[in-house]
């Protein structure tokens, strides 16, 4: 959530950065000012009104003890009128400011100055680009159909335990699987990021903290008899570990790493593009989240964005950097890059990883601050990425590496799976 001091002080660079996002900025921040500028004058009114009840109440004692009763009464009297006057007061500025906080819960974060203009994923800009498409013979199957030869996921057995979108790993999938799990693990532990094992399920208060609530509560399993909610990522669960926390500057900044697998309802259509691994409702990531200071969060970026392509990299996929357009943007970024893999037998890109900069966006929610050098208390900036989502990274690994005697597995997951190719 924006932060109404920082809308106050930075209005018109603000409203730039919102026509980024296509959204008419001078417009919404006009609204904010206008609502926070009354909201004010009421607070005003209300201050000045119990200041001056403050010195009638006095003024009603000294009277008493003097003995003057008549005066006393008469000024007890417009007390009871001004205490109507300021109860009103009161309802007021409590709906006033809750009215302007729903406001503000419907403004998106706003994008860097350097994120383009654009409305859809075709305005995205592409950054980078690694390695080559794998030459494939003109019978490479989709990983679908890859899948049911081998016997290593089973769709339909996912559709009759649960729906689709819900598929079973069996055999050397599960064990493939799980070789990729340990693989990400490990790596984010060489890199410094501590792991964690979050909760499955957050409350309302967590999908608050990092922007899921309250305007994406379809796009999330519900349990509404405990009102908890499935994580859609790791991110959800491991961010709140430091919602309402002050971190002394020291500790910053402060890596971690979480494995967990992800629930979402909006799994969108279906059809082609979206079969196999492409789309779940289920699916297991490793996700990497960052708290620094703000001064190190743009750097941070591009050490978190690197590190995903480093991944990429070492399983030898061909892949792509895109910078997202701020109309393609998540809600809550300022700044994202997304990173997807060549599925060969598909010809075509797939999403694998999104690594965000979100600036004070969750912090603000959050309230989650550090205390500077100056023994000042400041919002940090929170960052997450994908390190990584495994449905499309296994989509494309399996289409990638099939050959006609069986699918390689790549020589950096050689050591957890305990087999070099899936036949």
């Amino acid at each position: 959530m924006l932060q109404i001091a920082a809308i106050r002080r930075n209005a018109d660079e603000l409203i730039q950065r919102l026509n980024i996002r296509g959204i008419d900025g001078q417009s919404l921040i006009s609204d904010v000012l206008l609502m926070d500028e009354n909201n004010r004058s009421l607070r005003t009114q209300m201050e000045q009104t119990q200041a001056q009840l403050n010195q009638i109440s006095s003024q009603i004692g000294d009277l008493y003890k003097s003995g003057n009763k008549s005066e006393g009464d008469l000024l007890k009297e417009q007390s009871i009128g001004m205490k109507e006057q300021l109860k009103e007061l009161e309802q007021s500025v409590e709906s006033g400011e809750s009215a302007l906080i729903q406001l503000l819960l419907t403004i998106p974060n706003t994008p860097q100055l350097d994120v383009p203009v654009g409305k859809s994923a075709e305005d995205n800009k592409t950054v980078f680009e690694f390695g080559n498409k794998p030459n494939l013979e003109e019978s490479a199957l989709p990983h679908w159909e890859l899948a049911k030869k081998y016997n290593i996921i089973d769709f339909e057995l996912g559709v009759k335990i649960t729906g689709a979108g819900f598929p079973v790993y069996k055999g050397k999938g599960a064990i493939f699987q799980r070789a990729l799990i340990q693989f990400f693990l490990n790596e984010a532990n060489a890199a410094g990021y501590m792991e964690i094992q979050p909760p499955l399920m957050v409350n309302a208060d967590s999908g608050y903290g990092t922007g899921q609530l309250p305007d994406k509560e379809g796009q999330m399993y519900h349990s509404t008899v405990d009102d908890l909610y499935l994580i859609p990522t790791a991110e959800v669960p491991i961010t709140n570990l430091y919602r309402d926390v002050i971190l002394e500057e020291k500790q910053l900044p402060i890596k971690n790493a979480g494995y967990t697998p992800c629930f979402r309802r909006e799994a969108g259509s279906y059809g082609a593009h979206v079969r196999g691994l492409n789309r779940l409702h289920q699916f297991d990531k490793v996700e990497i989240v960052q708290i620094v200071k703000p001064t190190e969060s743009n750097q941070t970026l591009e050490v978190m964005s690197n590190y995903v392509q480093s991944l990429l990299q070492k399983l030898g996929l061909h892949y792509r950097v895109l910078l997202l357009c701020g109309g393609d943007m998540g809600f809550t970024s300022a700044k994202t890059y997304d990173m997807e893999v060549w599925s060969g037998a598909q010809e075509k890109w797939l999403e694998c990883s999104s690594v965000s900069n979100f600036e004070t966006f969750q912090t603000n929610r959050l309230k989650c601050r550090f205390r500077n050098s100056d023994g000042k208390t400041e919002l940090a900036h929170s960052l997450n990425g994908s390190a990584l989502a495994l449905p499309r990274i296994v989509a494309a690994l399996l289409e990638n590496y099939q050959t006609p005697n069986g699918i390689v597995v790549p020589s950096v997951l050689v050591p957890y799976t305990g087999f070099d190719i899936i036949n």
